[in-house]
């Protein structure tokens, strides 16, 4: 009776847990997980400010690689590079196969002349999603446009 009623708790439970929705995070490695949907649209909006205030309320309660890779992005979209640096360097400490924060890290890197550095990060990433992934073709097409 017991095997049963377990089944189906599982079977009820199973069709829920998959109708939540899911957030906007770019590795999920715990169920702690800030929600960073308004992070997101504020940075979509091009609202650095608004995004950099609220990461910073969110780093000072959880120390996540995708807090301190988003703080590293918006703080490069204002031509902060030597902060962005150390936050995306901070994200990659914390968890150093975090693909996103590895493009931005090859973006930084380009965007500042720095091609040999962006190319290194564009074998982490092939070392990384050996088959392809979004992250690696996006600093590919960025070190193409980005010359030498």
């Amino acid at each position: 009776m017991k095997h049963i009623l377990l089944g189906l708790a599982i079977a009820v439970a199973a069709p829920v847990a998959a109708a939540l929705p899911a957030h906007a995070v770019d590795n999920v490695e715990t169920t702690e997980a800030p929600d960073l949907t308004g992070v997101r649209a504020k940075i979509a909006a091009k609202n650095y400010a608004g995004a950099l205030a609220e990461l910073r309320g969110l780093a000072q309660g959880s120390p996540q690689a995708d807090i301190y890779n988003l703080m590293g992005f918006t703080l490069r979209k204002t031509g902060d590079y030597r902060t962005s640096l150390t936050y995306y360097t901070k994200a990659l400490e914390l968890q150093p196969d975090h693909r996103a924060a590895r493009e931005y890290l090859g973006e930084l890197y380009i965007e500042t002349g720095d091609m040999a550095h962006a190319r290194q990060q564009l074998t982490e990433l092939t070392r990384l999603c050996p088959g392809g992934c979004e992250e690696r073709d996006d600093l590919q097409r960025a070190i193409a446009a980005g010359g030498n």
